[in-house]
């Protein structure tokens, strides 16, 4: 009987250990996660407008670590990982060992070094249910937020609260909205939408200093053009970093993130790592699918992880929904199509015959050729002229032999 332990309770640690059970029905399994309840971190914004519970923002049911006969260790912190002993230290001073140890720690925001930031009590993150809890409760005491980015993290947390009656600034260093998302009209959609609700944005402007009161909590954000800003609280959300420095002081290789070979397999013997905590994909489904992966492995079904999907994205804020997937900024050399009526706005970047980029907002049905598109280089040059009325059948034909759709084109 082999021991597994997995660090972890996201995306990645939860389809781990689904797996792993699916794979090894006696063998014990352990998940060891930092917050009490398992989440989706896409719906938190749910859980902080108070549309939803804990439990609504579970991903999995009530009774998942019961029927899969998984022990939870809940709200403990793994402190080190001796790889030699083959046991975890998790909280003051307990540990469990391993056979295989899987480490899907996830990211965490990142607090850029702007005087008394990384210090005040009032500065949080947004990424666990921890943070919107921390967030909650300072919403108790006061309505002003300032919320530094204006990435899907950053506008997940102004929607939620702003419909909750805050008072919301968000500093944005780039010139647009969700810069990495949106082109600059799909940014003045967004913009306006945000604005409508009541949210003001400083564009192109980023934060240099604050005023701390005599707790050490900021009170005023003091922007680069000398602005000072009053606030209650303030939100991070202008990038996030993997979770490595448990992996660094275990030994464990790793730079800007941990890394792992095909099989997901980490430098020290029989450890593995999945999800945003490798670098390999920041996305939730890649991460489900690199803890598939990792969980095959540890079972002994060797499994390749093939590449992650593009980058992709989907949004969907005050009923206004947008689709990116590829690149939009790799724009050199490249062809530009465009579709805009009152409803509907979609754009097409393809280079040498290529689709590398699509962004569509309004309606984003049919999205999941866009993304086979992009990401098998299939060669639409023959189709530009229908870029945005694609369908597979535009690529596949049914093999007259075997009834089986095949690549025609």
């Amino acid at each position: 009987m082999e021991r597994f332990v997995i660090i972890g309770a996201g995306a990645a640690g939860i389809t781990a250990a689904q797996t792993l059970r699916s794979f090894r029905p006696e063998d014990i399994i352990t998940v060891i996660s930092t917050d009490e309840k398992v989440h989706s971190r896409c719906m938190l914004h749910k859980y902080l407008g108070h549309e939803r519970d804990a439990q609504g923002i579970n991903f999995v049911k009530a009774d998942f670590f019961e029927k899969n006969d998984i022990y939870h260790i809940a709200c403990q912190t793994v402190t080190k990982i001796d790889t030699a002993a083959k046991t975890v230290h998790y909280g003051e001073s307990y540990s469990t060992p391993y056979d295989k140890l899987l480490i899907a720690t996830g990211s965490g925001f990142f607090i850029p070094p702007i005087p008394h930031f990384r210090e005040a009590p009032n500065v949080f993150g947004f990424r666990d249910l921890s943070d919107a809890l921390k967030i909650d409760e300072a919403f108790a005491k006061g309505k002003r937020v300032f919320i530094v980015g204006s990435g899907l993290v950053g506008l997940d947390a102004a929607s939620a609260l702003c419909q909750r009656g805050a008072d919301i600034t968000i500093a944005e260093m780039a010139p647009r909205v969700m810069p990495l998302q949106t082109d600059d009209y799909a940014a003045s959609v967004y913009q306006k939408v945000f604005e409508d609700h009541g949210c003001k944005f400083l564009l192109g402007i980023g934060a240099s200093d604050a005023v701390v009161d005599g707790e050490g909590n900021i009170t005023e954000v003091i922007l680069s053009t000398g602005e000072h800003v009053p606030c209650d609280f303030i939100i991070m959300a202008a990038g996030v970093r993997p979770r490595i420095q448990l992996a660094l002081d275990s030994g464990i290789k790793a730079e800007r993130a941990i890394e792992v070979d095909s099989r997901l397999r980490t430098s020290a013997p029989d450890v593995y790592a999945a999800g945003d905590c490798t670098g390999l994909s920041g996305v939730w489904p890649d991460a489900m699918a690199q803890g598939k992966a990792a969980a095959e492995n540890m079972a002994g079904v060797d499994t390749v992880y093939e590449k992650p999907y593009p980058f992709k994205n989907t949004s969907n804020f005050f009923g206004v929904t947008m689709l990116s997937v590829g690149r939009l900024d790799l724009t050199e050399g490249a062809e530009i199509l465009l579709h805009k009526t009152p409803k509907e706005y979609k754009k097409a970047i393809v280079k040498d015959g290529r689709l590398t980029g699509y962004l569509s907002m309004g309606d984003i049905s049919n999205s999941g050729l866009y993304l086979h598109l992009i990401k098998n280089g299939v060669d639409v040059s023959g189709k530009l002229d229908k870029i945005f009325r694609l369908s597979f059948a535009d690529f596949y034909g049914i093999n007259q032999k075997n009834g089986e759709y095949v690549y025609t084109v």
